[in-house]
């Protein structure tokens, strides 16, 4: 793996059995993704997108192939392993928001460090600046449920940055969204990843997403092709 790759696939698969035959849902995908780079998938609905990034981030493992993210084999890693290493270096971001309705704003963006063993007046400055930066500064004691959907999707993103991920995967982040809504959404990801150096995975269906990225692949029936045009 060279140093300047965040993120490489080697002969990924995965495979179900439905009733005596094997179901193909990723066929030996290949792909190298370098440190810094924002990269977007699409592909139509059942193409394997979401598959690709459940192996990536772990909540899955392979039929066979290599998931490697910096140093650390992912692919090798036991469940729980995978679970701390998650937690540690992955940010998500997803299309129904996941926030926790019990828990405020705050308490939400707190989660993530409390998990991994940060808190105090540290992580909750570090809060405070995030939530500054997408323009929810005076909504931390709300809870999600009054919040809009654009608003929701804004402290998701702040979520999914707190601990300073080096991967961020976002699978299809404005497509709960009104189009007006998603495209100030996903200009406000872009440009605080671009800040961050961080590396995206992005799954999108939407091609006017898809040009904010380095970097644009296409998923056809669990096959990684060329760069769309």
């Amino acid at each position: 793996m060279s140093v300047s790759d965040a993120l490489k696939l080697e002969k990924l698969a995965k495979q179900y059995q439905e009733g005596n035959r094997d179901h193909t849902v990723l066929d030996d995908v290949d792909l190298r993704v370098q440190a810094g780079e924002v990269v977007a998938l699409v592909g139509r609905s059942g193409s394997g997108k979401s598959t690709l990034l459940n192996l990536i981030s772990g909540i899955d493992e392979p039929s066979r192939g290599r998931v490697l993210i910096k140093d650390t084999e992912v692919s090798a890693l036991g469940e729980h392993e995978r679970t701390l290493f998650r937690r540690r270096h992955i940010g998500f971001v997803f299309q129904f928001f996941n926030l926790i309705p019990t828990l405020t704003v705050m308490e939400n963006l707190l989660l993530p460090l409390e998990l991994v063993g940060d808190s105090g007046v540290e992580a909750k400055g570090r809060a405070l600046s995030l939530l500054e930066r997408v323009g929810l500064g005076p909504r931390g004691a709300s809870y999600p449920d009054i919040l809009s959907g654009g608003e929701q999707q804004r402290v998701a993103i702040a979520r999914a940055l707190i601990h300073r991920p080096s991967l961020l995967l976002a699978d299809e982040p404005t497509g709960n969204l009104d189009g007006e809504t998603g495209q100030l959404i996903i200009k406000l990801l872009a440009e605080l990843v671009r800040e961050a150096g961080m590396t995206v995975l992005m799954v999108t269906h939407s091609r006017e997403v898809a040009t904010l990225a380095d970097r644009v692949l296409t998923m056809h029936d669990g096959k990684l092709l060329e760069a769309a045009e």
